[in-house]
């Protein structure tokens, strides 16, 4: 597996639609939110928008990267680092959200996606993340878990029971 993260720019234009397009097709809900809040068909307004630079109504600065498969040149997923979290964070957000699109999952990517994004957050000055994921989202658990996420609780949020998972980075 040769993977990467990177930054949108005009050059994955294409990249970006291709993987939007498979995943909305599905009707499932796109994670992280942060590549699902504003229509991608729209690129210079997405690619403007896509990252948050300042707090601002209870919304952190953050990062979003697409996860490259090099060796055929697509996206297969993307993170978004929360540079820190607020109290309502630390509830159920977490400081990373990820996501595998629908074709390329149960191969691995998730979990090598997620250490590479942790790579990020060190590089950030985040030395403890929160992940959090549903109780039922079993692959999404085991990837954080295969990344050293400690399981801290359970909690339910909206009728959702949710897991919180620690990984230390020292």
């Amino acid at each position: 597996m040769n993977i990467r993260l990177v930054k949108l720019t005009k050059e994955y234009k294409n990249h970006l639609e291709e993987m939007m397009l498979e995943w909305t097709g599905t009707g499932e809900k796109i994670v992280p939110y942060a590549i699902r809040k504003n229509d991608y068909r729209d690129f210079d307004y997405y690619l403007d928008h896509l990252e948050v630079t300042q707090e601002k109504d209870g919304i952190v600065p953050d990062t979003t990267m697409f996860c490259l498969d090099v060796e055929r040149d697509i996206f297969v997923g993307a993170v978004n680092i929360r540079h820190y979290l607020t109290k309502e964070m630390l509830v159920d957000a977490g400081h990373i959200g990820d996501g595998i699109r629908p074709s390329e999952r149960r191969k691995g990517y998730a979990t090598a996606m997620i250490g590479l994004a942790l790579k990020e957050a060190k590089k950030l000055g985040i030395n403890r993340v929160l992940m959090v994921c549903d109780k039922t989202n079993i692959g999404s658990a085991k990837s954080i878990i295969n990344n050293g996420g400690v399981l801290e609780n359970e909690i339910e949020v909206d009728g959702v029971v949710e897991q919180r998972y620690w990984i230390d980075l020292n």
